[in-house]
């Protein structure tokens, strides 16, 4: 009995011991391997947090570059528009927020650049700054010219002192042009050479209908005027069927008639000229303002031509009855009776547009106009307007 009590204590002795020590080494076995997976967790952990700051030091590296060049095209922007512009700070971390910050930037960037676009778009569409282009050449004009430039809407024009013989404003006065019924003063003063009888009654027929125009006419066929009045009808009021039965009644006919009239041009010196009908409207009764300028002074010396081209209007009888019709001068200065003038003829067709030729005194002193070419039938008047102001301040300067 002692010894299995004995023999019992040891046996529980060793097994308690042997226990404890299996127990202590797996204690110190699993204390060792804790310490193992935390080192290398911890191992892992800092390597991991070493990656991730080197990237955000790269990601961090780009977006100071990107800010950089960015920032960098925003002044030039700014310096090509006036438009402001609102900057985003990027965050100190976070990829998110950088790429968010980067959007909005590169959206601003493309907001300015469009508005800058448009702003460009409407300076390079702008129409360009009006200039002036003076009418009178240096070598033409005078001191007093220079001083006060004459601008006319006439193509062609001239204006000459009718008594020194002066040119005070010349445009194109040597190109050739139609010159419509400016024609008729030449019609006028080949009559008046011929010295045909004045009363003698001339009776309107077919023949000296417009056909090639078909302009229209208050003298009806069958109408009976003196030589006199047919004049008056053709210079005052330009009427077309007039002067063709002045042509018509000419001694030779119209083909005569047109020979006489350039056989006057060439003795008056307008080499530049060429007259095909008495009325003018054929195109190819052409002119320039320069030999106009000596057609004028001519006409202007015949008492019947300056009395019927300044007279504003007259009655006639017209028509197999003979009933009494107004007559009005195409010219509204003439009818105005505010200027002095010595001799107006107006013309009009297409291919010469609008013409007058005036003598006139101005300021005491007598001048001719020439004005071709111009767009409206109210512009002519305006052209003579601007020179009669124009030739006052030169005086008054």
């Amino acid at each position: 009995m002692h010894f299995f009590r004995k023999g019992t204590s040891s046996i529980l002795s060793k097994w308690l011991l042997t226990s404890l020590l299996f127990v202590s080494w797996i204690w110190i076995g699993g204390a060792d391997a804790a310490t193992d997976q935390k080192t290398i967790a911890e191992h892992s952990a800092r390597s991991h947090k070493n990656a991730k700051t080197d990237k955000n030091v790269k990601v961090d590296k780009n977006s100071k570059v990107g800010k950089n060049a960015k920032t960098a095209q925003k002044t030039k922007v700014k310096k090509a528009s006036p438009v402001s512009n609102t900057h985003v700070a990027h965050p100190a971390a976070g990829r998110h927020a950088i790429r968010s910050a980067t959007k909005t930037k590169a959206k601003s960037h493309t907001v300015h650049i469009a508005r800058h676009s448009i702003r460009h778009h409407r300076v390079v569409r702008a129409p360009p700054p009006r200039v002036e282009v003076r009418e009178v050449s240096e070598q033409e004009s005078t001191p007093a010219q220079r001083h006060f430039p004459l601008r006319l809407s006439a193509v062609k024009a001239m204006v000459v002192q009718e008594s020194t013989g002066e040119t005070l404003f010349g445009k194109n006065i040597d190109q050739v042009t139609p010159i419509a019924s400016v024609t008729k003063l030449m019609t006028g003063m080949v009559l008046l050479d011929r010295n045909l009888p004045m009363d003698e009654e001339i009776t309107i027929i077919d023949e000296d209908v417009d056909n090639l125009k078909h302009s229209s006419s208050r003298l009806q066929l069958g109408t009976v005027l003196t030589r006199r009045e047919t004049l008056q009808l053709a210079l005052m009021s330009s009427e077309n069927r007039a002067a063709a039965a002045l042509g018509r009644t000419y001694p030779g006919g119209a083909s005569a008639f047109v020979a006489a009239m350039n056989r006057k041009a060439l003795d008056l010196g307008m080499s530049s000229s060429y007259f095909a009908d008495p009325t003018g409207l054929n195109s190819a009764n052409v002119s320039t303002a320069e030999d106009l300028v000596k057609m004028v002074r001519a006409a202007h010396r015949y008492g019947a031509i300056h009395e019927i081209t300044t007279t504003s209007s007259s009655e006639f009888g017209v028509g197999r009855n003979k009933r009494p019709t107004l007559f009005v001068n195409t010219n509204r200065l003439v009818r105005g009776g505010s200027w002095d003038i010595g001799l107006s003829k107006t013309g009009y067709i297409n291919e010469a547009g609008h013409c007058l030729v005036m003598q006139v005194r101005i300021n005491e002193t007598p001048v001719i106009l020439v004005l071709l070419e111009n767009s409206g039938k109210h512009s002519c008047p305006a052209d003579a307007v601007r020179i009669r102001q124009w030739i006052q301040r030169q005086y008054a300067g």
